[in-house]
C-alpha cells in the first residue's frame, strides 16, 4: 500500500464514528471507554474481542452472524481496519468498533471481566525462542486476557501456524487451563464451529490456495 493511501485511509478513519484512535499514553493514563463498552454500544450485549484485527475481516463477519452481540477489532495498523471500518458503517453495522492500539495494552482499553469472548486470528507465531514473549498466547499475555474476561470467558484461537497451535496447546495443558476444542484442520477434520470456516480472512484464503492447514483452539482460563 502507497503512502498517499495509507495517509488517505488514516484521515478518513478520523471521521469513522465506529474508529477510537488514542495515543499510548491516554490509553494508560485512564482510557475513557475502559469498563463504559456497553455505554459506547448504547446497549448491554456482549462484548466479543478480536486481538489483531488486521483487515476487519473477522471483526466485521461475526457481527453480520450475531447483532445482539457487540464486536471490537484491535490493530496498531490502522490502515488496514479502515477496511473493516467502512464495510461496517456501509452496512450500518452499529455493533462493530475498531481501536487503533498495541495489544499488551488490552487490560488497559477494557475493564475487569468486561469482555464475554476473544478472537485471535492468524497472529504471527513467533517462532524463535528470544521471541517467546511477543507470542500472543504466551503467558503474560493469557494473564492480561484473564482479567478482561468474565469468569466464564473464552478464548479463540485460528491459526495457519501448527507451531502456534502445538505450542498453546501444550502451555494451556501445562498451566492447568480447560481447552475445550482443538482441531489441526479446520477444513478437513470437520466438527469446527460454523464461525470458524463461515468467516475467512484475507491471507486464510492465500493459505488454503496452497494447501495450508487451518488450525482452530477454543478454550477457558482457570
Amino acid at each position: 500500500m502507497g503512502s498517499k493511501n495509507k495517509l488517505k485511509r488514516f484521515k478518513e478513519n478520523e471521521t469513522f464514528k465506529n474508529v477510537i484512535q488514542p495515543k499510548r499514553d491516554e490509553v494508560i493514563n485512564g482510557f475513557t471507554h475502559q469498563g463504559k463498552w456497553h455505554s459506547f454500544f448504547g446497549n448491554t450485549n456482549p462484548i466479543i474481542v478480536e486481538l489483531g484485527c488486521g483487515k476487519g475481516e473477522y471483526t466485521v463477519g461475526l457481527a453480520k452472524k450475531n447483532p445482539n452481540k457487540n464486536y471490537i477489532g484491535i490493530d496498531i495498523k490502522g490502515a488496514r481496519f479502515w477496511r473493516g471500518a467502512k464495510t461496517a458503517i456501509d452496512e450500518s453495522l452499529n455493533n462493530v468498533a475498531f481501536v487503533r492500539t498495541q495489544i499488551e495494552l488490552v487490560d488497559y482499553i477494557f475493564g475487569a471481566n468486561e469482555v464475554d469472548e476473544i478472537w485471535i486470528t492468524f497472529p504471527d507465531p513467533q517462532i524463535k525462542f528470544q521471541r517467546t514473549k511477543h507470542r500472543m498466547t504466551n503467558p503474560k499475555f493469557l494473564d492480561r486476557y484473564k482479567t478482561i474476561l468474565k469468569q466464564d470467558g473464552v478464548i479463540n484461537l485460528k491459526t495457519d501456524s501448527e507451531f502456534m497451535h502445538g505450542y498453546t496447546l501444550g502451555l494451556l495443558s501445562g498451566l492447568g487451563h480447560e481447552i475445550l476444542y482443538s482441531n489441526h484442520n479446520v477444513y478437513n477434520n470437520g466438527g469446527a464451529p460454523e464461525e470458524v470456516t463461515d468467516i475467512q480472512t484475507f491471507y486464510e484464503s492465500q493459505y488454503l490456495e496452497v494447501g495450508k492447514a487451518i488450525t482452530y483452539l477454543k478454550f477457558k482460563l482457570k
